[in-house]
């Protein structure tokens, strides 16, 4: 089987602070978007138990996120998942290092360790 090289179909934002949002818009794209495009120490977010894209929040630099910034990342998650019209979404994240896929598991599923959760309200960034 050849391989898909061309990058996963996800929507971009970009922060004021420099950081960079990735969502997934397929389960492929969530797939390639979290195993193979996601550096070790860029942070991944997903809505915790409900359909939705995986998100990636990165700096160019490597800069470490605040907490405002990680907010944003995880407000972006419960946006772009089942849960858009709920006044809160808790959302799972970790670093991308701490995401695999399980033997057989089924196109946009993954397993987390070290993770950690945030209650937002589901939302796009406003410039």
């Amino acid at each position: 089987m050849k391989r898909d090289l061309s990058p996963p179909d996800a929507w971009l934002y970009t922060l004021p602070n420099g950081f960079e949002i990735k969502a997934g818009k397929t389960d492929a794209d969530n797939d390639r978007l979290s195993l193979e495009i996601a550096r070790a120490n860029d942070y991944w977010f997903h809505v915790s138990g409900i359909p939705g894209s995986h998100v990636i929040l990165r700096h160019p630099d490597q800069l470490t996120p605040d907490r405002e910034t990680l907010r944003t990342a995880a407000a972006l998650a419960a946006w772009h998942s089942k849960s858009r019209h709920a006044g809160k979404a808790t959302v799972s994240y970790t670093q991308a290092k701490y995401v695999s896929k399980p033997r057989g598991a089924r196109s946009g599923s993954v397993t987390i360790k070290k993770a950690k959760t945030l209650k937002v309200k589901p939302e796009q960034p406003t410039d």
